[in-house]
């Protein structure tokens, strides 16, 4: 499998788990899917045979609300059964609707609560340092949360503790749950906030997989400073309707056209080699 195709298999599963639960988030499960995607297939030291090994990498995704795109990339990654994707917010499953680490080999730590993602990650890469560890911590944020005081004073504590091991990837997708993040609160110039704070700046296309690998390599051989990965991207990208629309930060693609769109679109774009796990042909006349 490569990046391209567990990026679509995260957007199609993101598609499903949604529009079976009835679960909200769909727009930033789109928006985060390349991100995630590259990190998790070319980036990321994680082993799902030894998914608690000490020196693995740690993945947070603080924008804990996209957890079902962590959900997604875990199970293609082998971390566990894709077929317990789609209980995805059923009452009394493991995979709730924000991002928990309860029974859910992969996931480091539950979020949800905004703003907490890079205080916790700042923590871990501190440890680390601490106790001469070699291993990376990357957290994945959303461009709303980075109005929490929280973001800002973690962001300032790295710099002055040299964590290069920590990078941080911000899904800058512009939208936040209440609106334009621009009117409801200016993060912009966003990358001179982050370059103030002392960190190593990379401002990218967040959905282009070849500027993804090459920031996240340029960040893990950073040196003296921690590392921050502007990812501008489209919330809802890849199904048109949803694109920069804010109410699809909590509806779901709904049974008929608006569900029956979304999986039409995402076969048009479906990479070489994958296939649809949700097709009844491909699954032998049973779907997940």
């Amino acid at each position: 499998m490569n990046s391209l195709q567990l990026a679509w298999k995260i957007r199609r599963h993101g598609i499903e788990m949604t529009h079976v639960s009835g679960g909200a988030h769909i727009g930033s499960i789109l928006s985060v899917a390349d991100i995630i995607g590259v990190l998790y297939n070319d980036i990321a030291k994680v082993d799902p045979n030894n998914p608690h090994m000490e020196d693995r990498d740690r993945i947070i995704l603080s924008k804990g609300h996209a957890g079902a795109a962590i959900y997604a990339a875990l199970a293609e990654k082998g971390f566990f059964d894709t077929k317990k994707l789609i209980t995805h917010y059923a009452n009394g499953s493991m995979l709730s609707g924000h991002v928990s680490h309860i029974g859910i080999p992969g996931v480091e730590f539950s979020t949800g609560s905004l703003g907490h993602g890079l205080p916790v990650a700042v923590g871990m890469a501190l440890a680390a340092k601490k106790d001469n560890k070699k291993h990376r911590i990357f957290v994945i944020l959303g461009d709303g949360e980075c109005n929490e005081g929280a973001v800002w004073e973690a962001a300032m504590f790295s710099n002055h503790y040299k964590l290069d091991n920590l990078i941080a990837v911000i899904d800058h997708n512009k939208i936040s749950g209440i609106g334009f993040c621009k009117d409801s609160m200016q993060i912009c110039p966003f990358r001179e906030k982050w370059e103030a704070f002392g960190w190593n700046v990379m401002d990218i296309d967040g959905h282009d997989h070849d500027a993804l690998r090459n920031a996240y390599k340029s960040a893990v051989a950073s040196l003296g400073k921690p590392s921050v990965i502007i990812a501008n991207t489209t919330k809802g990208k890849g199904i048109s309707y949803m694109e920069n629309e804010i109410s699809w930060h909590y509806r779901f693609p709904k049974e008929g056209e608006e569900y029956d769109t979304a999986v039409a679109e995402l076969h048009a774009q479906m990479p070489d080699g994958t296939e649809d796990m949700y097709d009844v042909n491909v699954m032998e006349g049973e779907i997940l």
